[in-house]
């Protein structure tokens, strides 16, 4: 039988109560600022309200402005994945509902989650080599859509070395993805080589907030496609969504694992030798 750590839920609560006060308020502040567009150049950059509230949690971390403590950190890393169960499960009701659609798709949607596996012969011996761990392998195996959350806590469990790479690249991504998203999207469409739904289809390849970013940012430039857009950008994030976890769980993480056996020794070796030197 699982044991749990907390014997109720009051007990729960009274133990975490500052972290879901906390982030009520950043979701309030964050929501009052809003959304945000800035033209830069051919291209506009999108801010989210996400992008606040990563900022405001980081800030508020053991790390800098030290109101979290360390434990409350830690409590706090499992509580995303339920923040997002609503979202994943939002997925699973879309691909049900777009069936036919996906299907008239063509391949072109389920080819474009292979094109993750190649990242990890850079991302995986680059990641050990500025001294990540098993970290590595959650963090490289894929770009870590919400989804991914969900798979690597369920492989690994949700206080995983394996989790907390993930975890890591997952709100790196919330925060930094975001933007890059959404200009690059404007920035490829000013190029004129692609149809927008060509560069619609492209904009569902991260999680859920990235694919808002780059497809607001294409229906400001094809506002005659909006629809459209936001219609395939869903569908591919969807598509990938489901896709992406047979894709980690069947390759990308024994591919993943398997490099990261062939290099840790050596890496490892080269660490020591250097430590013994110094």
């Amino acid at each position: 039988m699982e044991e749990y750590k907390y014997s109720s839920i009051k007990e729960r609560l009274k133990k975490e109560y500052r972290i879901y006060i906390a982030a009520f308020l950043i979701i309030v502040i964050s929501d009052l600022i809003g959304q945000h567009k800035i033209p830069i150049g051919p291209g506009v950059l999108v801010i989210f309200p996400i992008f606040y509230g990563l900022i405001g949690g980081t800030l508020l971390g053991p790390d800098l402005l030290k109101f979290f403590k360390k434990e409350e950190s830690e409590a706090a890393s499992p509580l995303v994945l339920v923040a997002i169960a609503p979202f994943i499960v939002k997925l699973g009701i879309m691909a049900g509902g777009n069936l036919s659609q996906l299907a008239s798709m063509g391949p072109a949607l389920l080819l474009q989650e292979l094109g993750n596996l190649g990242t990890i012969f850079i991302s995986l011996p680059l990641a050990m080599m500025l001294g990540l761990k098993r970290e590595a392998v959650g963090a490289t195996h894929s770009i870590n859509r919400e989804t991914n959350l969900a798979l690597i806590s369920n492989v690994y469990g949700p206080d995983s070395d394996e989790m907390r790479g993930t975890l890591s690249i997952y709100i790196i991504g919330g925060a930094l993805g975001t933007i890059f998203f959404g200009f690059l999207a404007t920035l490829v469409a000013s190029i004129g080589l692609f149809h927008p739904f060509a560069l619609a289809m492209a904009s569902g390849a991260g999680s859920g907030i990235m694919m808002a970013s780059a497809a607001t940012s294409l229906s400001h430039i094809y506002p005659e496609y909006a629809d459209k857009i936001v219609m395939l950008a869903g569908a591919s994030n969807t598509l990938t969504g489901i896709t992406g976890i047979y894709a980690s769980l069947f390759l990308a993480l024994p591919l993943a694992n398997k490099l990261y056996s062939i290099l840790d020794p050596v890496i490892n070796k080269k660490r020591e030798e250097e430590t013994y030197e110094k």
